[in-house]
């Protein structure tokens, strides 16, 4: 098992000498290039701490993108993240009509 810390957890904790990572958000495409590359590796018979130190990332980010973005290719995952930030606004939107139709109904009732 790999144990990386963020770069800021670890000095805040004290902890010098440990293997930190400086904090990087990936783009979709990114991330799956980095899964291609790391399955190669794998695959190469490297050893998966090495290739986790090699793709600069943790293994519960190694996982939890295999289990995301796994078997997608890049087009596939843009689009992906794209309809994600589609479905967030419209479940925002959503929320505030409800809001406003409760409004509605309270004013109707008179109990303002």
């Amino acid at each position: 098992m790999v144990h990386l810390l963020w770069e800021s957890k670890a000095q805040d904790l004290g902890m010098k000498g440990l293997t930190t990572m400086k904090r990087h958000r990936h783009t979709p495409e990114q991330v799956v290039r980095k899964l291609r590359e790391g399955e190669r590796l794998l695959n190469d018979g490297k050893d998966l701490a090495e290739v986790l130190r090699h793709l600069e990332i943790s293994e519960a980010t190694w996982n939890r993108w295999r289990n995301q973005y796994g078997g997608m290719k890049a087009e596939g995952a843009k689009r992906l993240r794209e309809l994600e930030g589609e479905n967030a606004r419209l479940k925002k939107l959503v929320a505030n009509q409800a809001l406003d139709i409760d409004m509605l109904k309270e004013l109707n009732r008179g109990n303002f």
